[in-house]
C-alpha cells in the first residue's frame, strides 16, 4: 500500500470516529455540537492542505526517479518552500549535475578513444567475451585482407604475449595481446604495429657500412695489385703459362672490383626524382630493352595495357630499373621457351612468368639472399629499397605452379 493511501485511511477513519463521538456526546447541546462539527470540518481542511503539500514534493521526487530510471539527467526539480523538503531536492539537483557531468565527459572520451583508434596507424583488433572479432579499424582490417590466417595467430597468442609477423617478406608487425575488464569480465584486444621502416633503416645502416668497409679495402688492395700486374707484362717476356695466369688473376680482379660496385650502387640509391610518367611508356620501354635477349630464349614478352593509359608520379630511372630487374629474374627462373607478361591493371603493375616460381617467396627479399649459384642477393633488394622509397606496395606469389605474379601496387 502506497504511503499517500495510508495517509488517506488514516485521515478519514479519524475524522469519521470524531463526527460520530460529537453526534453522541454533543447532541443534546445544538451549538457545542455546531462548534465540534465546524472544528472537524476545519481539521479536514488542514489535513487536505497538509496532504497536498506532502503530495506534491513526493510526486516530484517520483518524477526524478522515473527520469533517473531513464537516464534523463536533463530534469531538475523545483523548491516548494519548506526547508525540509528543498534541502532534499537541492541535494537531488546536485547528484543530477554531477551525473549530467559525468556523462558528458564520458561521451567526450568514448568519442576521443573511437576517434583515435579509427585513425591510428596501429592495427586494432577488439575482441568479445568469446574471443571472436567484435571491432576492428581501418589497418586492422587491411592487415587482416593481406594476412587471412591473422585470426589464428590471433586466437593463440596469450594475454600479455606478443609475435612479430613478416608479410611478402617485407612488412613486420609486432603483434601484442592484452585486456581489460569490462563489467566484471575480461576482453581481449591486439595491437599491431608497424616495424618495416626502422628495421629496414637499420639493416640497410649495417650492410651499408660492411660495404663501404669492404669495397676500401678491395679497392686499396686491386689498384696496385693490378699495376704491378700490368707492369710485369709489358716489362718482361714471360712463358705462355706464366702470362696466362697473370692475365687471368687481372681479369678475377677487374671482376671483384665489379662485385663490389654493384653492392656499393645498392647503398648509394638517391630519393625519387618523381616527375609525371606514362604506365603503357614504361612498360613498352622495358620490353624493347629485353626483346633481343628474350628471342635468343625463346621467350615472348607480352604486354596487356587497359584502353585508357595512366600518368604515375616516379623517378622514371629508377622504376626502369625496378622492371628490368624483374624481367631479367623472369627470363632467368623460365630458362627457355615461356612467356613473360607485363600487365597494365587499374592501380598496379604486374610482372608474371611462366617459370618455375619461388619456393619461399618471403626470403627472396632478405638481404643477399639468391636461390642462383652465381646470384649475388641484391636485385630484388634494390627493386625493394626503390619501391618502398616511392611509398608503394609490391607482393611476390606463385597462386598456382607455371604463374609467377609481382604486383606493384601506386597510389590512383
Amino acid at each position: 500500500m502506497k504511503l499517500r493511501t495510508k495517509f488517506l485511511l488514516f485521515v478519514i477513519v479519524l475524522h469519521a470516529v470524531a463526527l460520530t463521538l460529537s453526534w453522541f456526546v454533543f447532541r443534546e447541546n445544538r451549538w457545542i455540537f455546531l462548534g465540534s462539527e465546524l472544528l472537524i470540518f476545519a481539521s479536514l481542511w488542514f489535513s487536505r492542505s497538509l496532504y497536498l503539500q506532502l503530495l506534491r514534493p513526493l510526486k516530484m521526487l517520483t518524477q526524478g526517479a522515473e527520469a533517473l530510471k531513464d537516464k534523463d539527467f536533463s530534469v531538475r526539480l523545483l523548491k516548494t518552500g519548506q526547508i525540509e523538503m528543498d534541502a532534499l531536492i537541492e541535494v537531488y539537483n546536485q547528484m543530477l549535475d554531477q551525473l549530467r557531468h559525468e556523462r558528458t565527459m564520458q561521451e567526450q572520451q568514448h568519442f576521443f578513444l573511437e576517434k583515435l583508434i579509427h585513425t591510428s596507424p596501429t592495427g586494432i583488433i577488439i575482441l568479445d567475451y568469446d574471443g571472436d572479432v567484435q571491432q576492428t579499424n581501418p589497418k586492422a582490417e587491411a592487415l587482416l585482407a593481406q594476412m587471412p590466417r591473422l585470426l589464428e595467430d590471433v586466437q593463440a597468442l596469450g594475454s600479455g604475449e606478443s609475435r612479430t609477423l613478416t608479410v611478402n617478406g617485407v612488412n613486420t608487425f609486432k603483434m601484442q595481446k592484452s585486456h581489460f575488464i569490462d563489467r566484471g569480465f575480461a576482453r581481449h584486444f591486439v595491437m599491431m604495429e608497424e616495424l618495416t621502416t626502422e628495421i629496414l633503416a637499420a639493416e640497410k645502416k649495417v650492410y651499408g657500412k660492411v660495404i663501404r668497409m669492404m669495397a676500401h679495402e678491395v679497392n686499396n688492395t686491386i689498384g696496385p695489385v693490378n699495376s704491378i700486374i700490368g707492369s710485369t707484362l709489358k716489362a718482361h717476356e714471360l712463358d705462355p703459362a706464366h702470362r696466362g695466369a697473370l692475365e687471368v688473376a687481372a681479369e678475377r680482379n677487374q671482376h671483384l672490383n665489379g662485385f663490389m660496385r654493384n653492392f656499393a650502387d645498392l647503398v648509394k640509391v638517391p630519393p625519387p626524382d618523381r616527375k609525371p610518367l606514362s604506365i603503357q611508356s614504361l612498360l613498352q620501354h622495358a620490353a624493347q630493352l629485353h626483346e633481343a635477349r628474350a628471342a635468343e630464349k625463346n621467350i615472348r614478352i607480352q604486354l596487356s595495357f587497359l584502353p585508357h593509359d595512366t600518368t604515375i608520379t616516379g623517378d622514371r630511372l629508377q622504376l626502369e630499373q625496378v622492371l628490368i630487374n624483374l624481367i631479367k629474374n623472369s627470363m632467368e627462373a623460365i630458362g627457355q621457351d615461356g612467356d613473360i607478361r607485363l600487365i597494365q591493371q587499374a592501380g598496379a603493375i604486374v610482372v608474371a612468368d611462366t617459370g618455375h616460381g619461388v619456393a619461399t617467396p618471403a626470403d627472396v627479399f632478405t638481404p643477399f639472399f639468391s636461390t642462383k649459384p652465381d646470384g649475388q642477393g641484391i636485385g630484388l633488394m634494390l627493386v625493394r629499397d626503390i619501391l618502398m622509397a616511392h611509398g608503394w606496395q609490391f607482393s611476390l606469389e606463385t597462386p598456382v605452379p607455371g604463374d609467377t605474379r609481382f604486383t606493384i601496387r601506386f597510389p590512383r
